[in-house]
């Protein structure tokens, strides 16, 4: 599977008010952008440690609304809004502040993450004072920053396990539509993309048919599944995936896993194809490995007869014990083995459990979920489908991957 690597574009488009208003698009270099906000957000006399925390919020955020294509899924012809309700503060023409100039020369091409998730943090934040929220205080990153706080503490004390990329390659925006529509035949990793959107959107809208095998190949099975979301979602069900129907699955996607939210469920585990397979044994590694472990960390949870396990992608003793105690729980022959009738049992349970109890904040606080603790954190996400999602270059190969630097 090719390695995803987010990428920072050239350009981005603002806005100039509310999404819905009649207001004016100006189109401004991402640099040019983030020096804008920053000295339209923060004091160029706060520290250096509060500024930099701020400025990388800043492009973080930003990036997020273009991974997401926040707007442009929804039919906008901009990338983000100049309205503080929305995003980001922008003041067409304005001047700015040397010195935060320079950190942002320094920063603009650097982003916040959780820790084994690939899109870039949705990194909210507000004054402090006058308004609070979730994400980072403005006024309090500064307080912090006189106490002694580096940008990377002040960034975990608001937004928790967070790690930090720099080097993210710089690249002109793309539209993640394909140009052409795909339809039964049709083969690639766009198909890929559209069948990983269908099984993970199935998860909350049952009455759309799981694709059982995500292999890039339009068939049967993704047209009935393609036409029954476009029926539920008031598109024309022609089994054809066209500009209208290729948002809408964005749009979707990126709401039922949280993308463009600060508690986002994750670009890793949601993007698998959830159907098993070959059986997966004793000794196997991989990424399959790595997905069934998860499950069964979460079932951990819940379930005390059944133990947690290290995500580690190794089937080793602790896994072959935690899937023996799931069989003898679920009433199924204690093998070790498993098999699809396992996968499938393991898999009800789990997406039960992640559609009713994984968004009880307060049983599962972001920073200490189960999805946080459990994510490995030394290597680029591989997914198995989100080959070409919308603020990812592909083209880049391993040189550009080894050029960035993360900061945990």
């Amino acid at each position: 599977m090719p390695t995803v690597i987010p990428y920072v574009p050239q350009r981005i488009t603002v806005h100039l008010g509310a999404p819905s208003a009649n207001a004016e698009n100006v189109t401004v270099s991402f640099v040019d952008y983030v020096k804008n906000v920053a000295c339209s957000e923060i004091y160029p006399t706060w520290e250096e440690g509060a500024l930099r925390a701020n400025i990388l919020a800043i492009v973080s955020f930003a990036l997020n609304r273009v991974y997401t294509e926040f707007y442009r899924s929804r039919g906008y012809d901009f990338d983000i809004t100049s309205s503080t309700a929305y995003d980001q503060f922008f003041v067409r023409g304005r001047s700015f502040f040397s010195n935060v100039s320079r950190l942002v020369d320094e920063l603009f091409n650097s982003y916040l993450r959780r820790p084994g998730f690939v899109e870039p943090l949705a990194a909210k934040f507000c004054n402090g004072t006058t308004v609070t929220c979730e994400g980072l205080s403005q006024w309090g990153s500064q307080g912090l920053a006189q106490q002694g706080y580096n940008s990377t503490q002040i960034l975990r004390s608001y937004y928790g396990d967070v790690e930090i990329v720099s080097n993210a390659p710089v690249r002109d925006y793309v539209s993640s539509y394909p140009g052409t529509p795909l339809r039964r035949g049709s083969v690639g990793p766009n198909v890929v993309i559209v069948q990983t959107e269908l099984n993970r959107i199935s998860q909350n809208y049952p009455a759309i048919p799981k694709v059982a095998a995500v292999d890039g190949i339009f068939g049967a099975q993704t047209e009935n599944a393609l036409m029954a979301f476009q029926r539920i979602f008031d598109l024309n069900p022609d089994g054809v995936v066209g500009p209208a129907t290729w948002y809408a699955l964005v749009r979707l996607y990126t709401a039922v896993t949280s993308l463009s939210e600060l508690r986002s469920q994750g670009q890793k585990f949601y993007t698998i194809a959830w159907n098993q397979g070959q059986p997966i044994s004793p000794g196997d590694r991989g990424i399959r490995v790595e997905h069934l472990q998860y499950m069964i960390r979460v079932l951990s949870a819940y379930i005390s007869q059944i133990p947690s396990v290290t995500v580690d992608g190794v089937y080793g003793s602790a896994t072959r014990s935690a899937v023996l105690a799931a069989q003898g729980f679920f009433r199924l022959p204690q093998t070790g083995t498993v098999d699809l009738v396992t996968w499938d049992e393991i898999y009800d349970q789990f997406a039960g459990i992640e559609n009713a109890s994984l968004r009880d904040l307060e049983r599962f606080p972001y920073t200490s979920a189960v999805i946080n603790q459990t994510l490995p954190r030394n290597r680029y996400s591989r997914t198995s489908a989100m080959t070409q999602f919308p603020g990812y270059d592909l083209s880049m190969n391993n040189q550009d991957a080894a050029r960035q630097e993360v900061v945990r």
